[in-house]
């Protein structure tokens, strides 16, 4: 079980009001820092507002916003993780780890953050060529997205809305952004298992999120699960807000197959989207160990 960093957890002692210690959980959010719409400041306020009482904030590929999250929850008086959502590959998949607990200090980790914004900035400036290949403004575009402390193509979608080549995020997506491009397959994300070192380096606790979105198979649901607790993998998302009751099914027999615990959270990026809303998302399963224990909570 991993360490607690010194001070990333709020403690009664350095906090402005009593620590709530009740209320909902959300353990997988994002911020401005990288495709979330709200500064971290802002979305500890929401929390706050939505009854949250242990918040982890955990953006693409940085631990920029964990500061400023943390002091905001030391001020209004909820429980923070600090986290990260970090990129890795695993045979032909793109796959996200969570990271709870970890310390944004930790030289190694802040050394792969940086690496991971240089692939996502080279990434963001392929697609602005073959944007602009397309007779898009594919620079004027990709701005937004290459001043973010993590570029994401969420960033573009976004843009792409703004500037009146898309009607909405989903529909950018479909007509310019989909998966599978040369920019995706070129990228050279670290292996999964370089993922889960790197966190649990950082005294965190490695989550495989959202296993229902990457299009595998039962067995191929497997094998990942048991190749990512043989890297030290500790937990996976059992509740996550819009994942349907069979994908959950499925990923709470991961988790008691393999001993992994359960983690629960939103994915929230941005208010008005209700099948993501903070704090929202469904109980625990039976027989799954909460990630609270692998955090000390």
């Amino acid at each position: 079980m991993a360490a607690l960093p010194a001070g990333m957890l709020a403690s009664t002692a350095s906090v402005a009001a009593p620590i709530d210690t009740a209320g909902r959980i959300d353990l997988h959010t994002h911020s401005h820092c990288s495709d979330g719409t709200l500064a971290p400041a802002a979305l500890v306020e929401l929390a706050v507002a939505r009854s949250v009482g242990l918040l982890a904030l955990t953006d693409h590929d940085t631990i920029a916003g964990c500061e400023q999250a943390h002091q905001a929850c030391r001020e209004l008086g909820i429980r923070f993780v600090a986290g990260v959502e970090l990129s890795c590959r695993w045979h032909e998949h793109i796959l996200h780890i969570v990271g709870l607990n970890i310390d944004p200090r930790q030289p190694q980790l802040a050394s792969h953050c940086q690496r991971l914004s240089g692939l996502r900035r080279s990434r963001i400036e392929h697609i602005a060529r073959r944007l602009s290949d397309a007779g898009l403004p594919g620079v004027r575009l990709a701005a937004p997205a290459l001043n973010a402390p993590s570029p994401t193509r969420t960033h573009l979608a976004r843009e792409l809305c703004a500037q009146g080549f898309a009607s909405s995020v989903p529909q950018a997506f479909e007509r310019y952004l989909k998966h599978g491009g040369t920019e995706e397959a070129d990228t050279p994300w670290p292996e999964l298992s370089v993922a889960v070192e790197c966190i649990v380096r950082a005294g965190g606790v490695a989550v495989l999120a959202h296993p229902h979105r990457y299009g595998l198979t039962a067995g191929g649901l497997r094998e990942l699960a048991g190749q990512f607790r043989a890297a030290g993998g500790s937990a996976i998302e059992v509740s996550l807000a819009g994942m349907g009751a069979a994908a959950a099914a499925r990923a709470a027999a991961l988790a008691r197959r393999f001993e992994l615990a359960g983690s629960i959270g939103s994915d929230f990026h941005e208010p008005g989207v209700p099948w993501r809303a903070l704090g929202r998302f469904a109980k625990l399963p039976d027989a799954i160990t909460p990630i609270t224990a692998c955090l000390g909570l």
